[in-house]
C-alpha cells in the first residue's frame, strides 16, 4: 500500500473508534480482518497514525481548526511525522485509494494558528477537567508532564534472571536495538521508532519463549524493584492481574521464600499460569478464591496492592481511555482501591509491609489515598520511599517525583517510563 491507502485505512479505523466508542486495538484489529490484503507493515504504518491521533487529538484537533478524522490523520503525517502539504499533494495526486484533501479552512487553520495561543489543556492534550488534578499534583511543571504523556513510548523488557542474566539477553536481541534501561536493574529498551517503522515482535524469539525475558515497563519493574522482597519472606500480590510484578519479585527472591497471587478477576489473573511455566518461577501459588488466603492473616511480610486505577499514567500506551475518562471512573477507582487496601491490609503482620501502587498520576488515587488510609488504620504508617531510591539505583539516576520525600511517583518526563505510584506502609510492631 502506498502512504494514500495508509492514511485512508487510519482515517477508516479512527471513524470506527469514535462511532462505535471502542478499544483502537479491537478497531486495528477488525479493519486488518477486513482487508487481509494490507501486510505486516501497511497494518503498522495504520496502526501507528492511529495511536499518534489519539495521543494528541486535541492539539491537532485545535490546530486544524476541525476535530474529524480527516483531520486528525493528516496532522499526524505534517505535525508529527514531518511531511509537508505539498510533498502530501503531489503523492496523493494519482493515488485512487488516497482519502481527500484537507481543505482550505483546515490549510488556513494548520498555517496560521500557533499551539501557544490554545488553551492549556488543548496544550498538554488532556480532558480539560483533569488539569485541576495534574496541577495540584506537578505544580508549575504540569505542562511538560501531561504533555510527555502523549508521545510514543518505548518496548521495555524484563530480563528473567532466573533463566538468563541482562547481558544474555541483550545479546539475543543485539539485532533489533535493544538497549540496557537507565533504572530498572533487569530493564531493557528498544526505543520507540518514528514515523511508519513498527517495533519487533519480540514475542516470536526464540528467546522469549525459552523464558529469557518478559514484556515489561520499566516503570513497572521499578516499582517491583522497590518492594525489596527478601529471599525467605512470604509476600501476596493482592491485585496480581496477568503476574508482571509477581513474576519480578519472584525472580528477585530467587526462587525461593513464597509469593503468593491473588486476584479477585479470574479472568485477569489467567494468563499467569503459562507466564509462570515459561519463566520457571517455582515459588509462587496462585489463588482464585478469597477463602484460600483466610490462613494468611496478619502473617506476611510483604502484601503489595497493584491497585485498580484510572491507568492515567499508561496513557502513551493507550490514548484511547485518555479520552473515554470520565469523573465517575476516578469516583469508581478510588473506591475500589480503598476497598483493596483495607482488604489486603488484614494480612500484613506486625512489622511487615503494606505497598501501594497504581498506574496513575492523579494525586486522588495516589497520595490521597494513602494519608486517608493511614489517618483511618493509625497503625500503619508511611516509610520513605526516596531513600531506597537511590541505594537501588544510584545517586545519579534519573529522580522520581515526590510531594513529600516519602512516596514516589514515575513519569514519562521524569523517569522516561509510564507513570507509577509507589508508597510504603510500615504495621507498626
Amino acid at each position: 500500500m502506498r502512504l494514500g491507502g495508509r492514511l485512508a485505512g487510519a482515517i477508516e479505523v479512527l471513524a470506527d473508534i469514535e462511532a462505535r466508542k471502542r478499544p483502537v486495538a479491537d478497531a486495528l484489529k477488525d479493519w486488518g480482518l477486513a482487508h487481509r490484503f494490507a501486510g505486516s507493515g501497511d497494518r503498522a504504518a495504520i496502526g501507528n497514525i492511529v495511536y499518534d491521533a489519539l495521543r494528541m487529538r486535541l492539539s491537532h484537533a485545535w490546530l486544524m481548526d476541525d476535530e474529524s478524522p480527516t483531520a486528525l490523520a493528516y496532522a499526524v503525517l505534517i505535525r508529527q511525522w514531518g511531511l509537508s502539504q505539498d510533498d502530501l499533494q503531489a503523492d496523493f495526486a494519482d493515488d485512487r485509494f488516497a482519502p481527500p484533501a484537507l481543505t482550505e479552512a483546515n490549510l488556513s487553520a494548520f498555517n496560521s494558528r500557533s499551539l501557544s495561543d490554545a488553551p492549556a489543556h488543548v496544550q498538554a492534550d488532556i480532558p480539560q477537567w483533569v488539569q485541576p488534578s495534574f496541577e495540584s499534583n506537578f505544580g508549575e511543571d504540569w505542562l511538560v508532564e501531561a504533555q510527555a504523556l502523549a508521545g510514543r513510548p518505548a518496548l521495555d523488557l524484563r530480563a528473567n534472571t532466573l533463566k538468563a542474566s541482562r547481558d544474555k539477553v541483550l545479546k539475543a536481541l543485539e539485532r533489533v536495538g535493544a538497549k540496557a534501561t537507565h533504572l530498572a536493574r533487569n530493564g531493557i529498551r528498544i526505543a520507540a521508532g518514528e514515523g511508519a517503522s513498527r517495533q519487533p515482535n519480540v514475542t516470536a524469539e526464540l528467546s522469549f519463549q525459552k523464558g529469557w525475558f518478559e514484556v515489561q515497563d520499566e516503570g513497572s519493574q521499578v516499582v517491583a524493584d522497590l518492594v525489596q522482597p527478601g529471599e525467605h519472606d512470604q509476600v501476596l500480590d493482592f491485585c496480581a492481574g496477568g503476574g508482571g510484578k509477581t513474576l519480578a519479585m519472584a525472580a528477585a527472591m530467587n526462587n525461593k521464600g513464597q509469593v503468593h497471587a491473588y486476584d479477585a478477576d479470574r479472568k485477569r489473573l489467567a494468563p499467569i499460569i503459562e507466564r509462570l511455566r515459561r519463566a520457571g518461577t517455582r515459588n509462587v501459588q496462585v489463588h482464585d478464591d478469597p477463602r484460600q488466603l483466610d490462613a494468611m492473616k496478619a502473617k506476611l511480610d510483604c502484601v503489595l496492592v497493584d491497585a485498580p486505577c484510572t491507568g492515567t499514567g499508561t496513557w502513551r500506551r493507550r490514548p484511547d481511555t485518555k479520552w473515554r475518562l470520565t469523573q465517575k471512573n476516578l469516583e469508581e477507582r478510588v473506591a475500589q482501591q480503598q476497598e483493596a487496601l483495607a482488604e489486603a491490609a488484614a494480612f500484613v503482620k506486625p512489622g511487615g509491609s503494606l505497598i501501594y501502587v497504581t498506574c496513575s498520576v492523579l494525586p486522588e488515587e495516589n497520595d490521597a489515598q494513602v494519608q486517608r488510609f493511614c489517618a483511618d488504620n493509625p497503625q500503619f504508617s508511611i516509610a520513605p520511599a526516596v531513600e531506597d531510591w537511590s541505594k537501588l539505583f544510584g545517586a545519579d539516576a534519573p529522580k522520581p517525583r515526590s510531594r513529600d520525600g516519602k512516596t514516589v511517583t514515575l513519569t514519562p518526563a521524569a523517569t522516561a517510563t509510564d507513570g507509577f505510584f509507589f508508597c510504603r506502609m510500615r504495621r507498626a510492631v
